[in-house]
């Protein structure tokens, strides 16, 4: 049986990945745990790897401490038709995301994520309203960190858009849309357009470089959704309380900045301006003497590489990129650490060859993942229930007097 894509396993496949017998594979579909389907080619069913193996690590203790594993399978899992994430790459709405970038636009992958067909999000008339105190604070914050302008501006969006809140899908992939103008043009220090975001991005920052429209193109493809990321569950959690898109994407902002999450890209530049004038194989072997780590490199889901960090190296090599950075460097600290490859790095290597702003790495993550972001918050605001983990408290026990015993 041909399973597309790893996402799905054969029932012997299943049973052997949780050493049980068939029986038990059926119990755990039963009870809800393991979700299955018919086979498109055969009377037989294929049943999730995803859910197969969250099961098989709630099942096996980790060595690690508990709060110091990256993926811990006792954290929330949510249901969602958005994407998920295979070792071939992402999925948007079964797409590959490797694929789409071949040709598709960040417009396009919008339409696809947000589950639009009726309208088009991006007409040229679906522009966003900026408000007079809008524009000061742009203006005033013209010299910040396009993340910070970005998170400034919005804050005054849901006031200055009438249709900031609306429960019709194609009236929220509207809103999205303008969220995105409003972004990419806030960061860009200029007006929103109806031009491909892709083409505004290049023209603005790399003007001269007859590549950098195709590579940004594929970049924020690549970017646009990850499944239940850091700064996706927040975009989330701050939609399920019922606020408004704009706002939701605030909260992803604010979550993307950290050093462990988009703000990795800027650590990564650092590595490439300092693998520019050295040479790489010292340099290499000294920081895993020192027992430094390399940003941009090691995943926490893809333990053979990153495919959408692959997919965009090999773009940047084809269009002249130094192979110094888009080979030697990866090949060196595999070697060196066993780790591959990640998309904060190639961002950064994007960044060195176009000679994009300083900090452009977070700003290109941010403009992708927004449109991830809309697509959650939309599907949260959809479902209509408030996100409310519980703690596992693990203090005192009750009874304990204040200030001694």
């Amino acid at each position: 049986m041909k399973n597309s894509d790893g996402l799905y396993l054969s029932a012997r496949e299943a049973a052997a990945e949780l050493a049980i017998s068939p029986a038990t594979l059926y119990a755990y579909v039963s009870r809800g745990l393991i979700r299955s389907e018919p086979t498109p080619d055969s009377r037989k069913n294929r049943y999730r790897a995803e859910d197969v193996r969250a099961l098989k690590e709630r099942r096996v203790p980790s060595p690690e401490p508990r709060g110091l594993r990256s993926f811990d399978a006792d954290l929330p899992v949510m249901d969602t038709e958005i994407s998920t994430i295979t070792e071939e790459g992402a999925i948007y709405r079964g797409v590959n995301c490797v694929d789409l970038s071949e040709n598709d636009t960040l417009e396009h992958t919008a339409t696809l994520l947000w589950d639009v067909a009726d309208v088009d999000p991006f007409a040229p008339d679906n522009q966003p309203k900026i408000s007079d105190e809008m524009r000061a604070i742009a203006q005033a914050a013209r010299r910040a960190a396009p993340i910070d302008r970005a998170i400034a501006v919005l804050a005054l969006a849901t006031s200055a858009d009438s249709r900031a809140f609306t429960r019709a899908p194609d009236g929220r992939a509207l809103v999205g849309a303008r969220i995105v103008r409003l972004l990419v043009a806030t960061m860009l220090n200029s007006e929103p357009s109806a031009a491909p975001l892709h083409q505004q991005i290049a023209r603005a920052w790399a003007p001269d470089n007859k590549h950098a429209p195709d590579l940004i193109r594929r970049a924020l493809v690549l970017l646009a959704d990850h499944e239940l990321n850091a700064s996706t569950f927040t975009a989330r959690c701050a939609a399920s309380t019922g606020l408004s898109l704009y706002d939701a994407v605030i909260a992803g902002l604010a979550a993307l900045k950290g050093p462990k999450h988009g703000g990795a890209g800027v650590l990564a530049s650092q590595l490439v301006k300092t693998l520019v004038d050295r040479d790489v194989e010292p340099m290499v072997r000294e920081r895993v003497a020192l027992g430094e780590r390399f940003p941009g490199f090691g995943h926490g889901v893809y333990k053979r590489g990153d495919p959408r960090a692959q997919s965009l190296l090999n773009a940047l090599a084809r269009t002249g990129a130094p192979r110094k950075f888009t080979k030697e460097v990866p090949e060196r600290i595999a070697e060196a650490t066993g780790e591959f490859v990640n998309i904060d790095y190639v961002l950064a290597v994007l960044v060195h060859a176009l000679r994009l702003p300083g900090g452009s790495e977070l700003a290109l993550f941010a403009m992708a993942r927004s449109v991830g972001w809309i697509a959650h918050a939309s599907e949260q605001l959809q479902f209509g229930k408030l996100i409310r983990p519980r703690a596992r408290y693990v203090g005192p026990a009750p009874g304990r007097r204040a200030g001694g015993s």
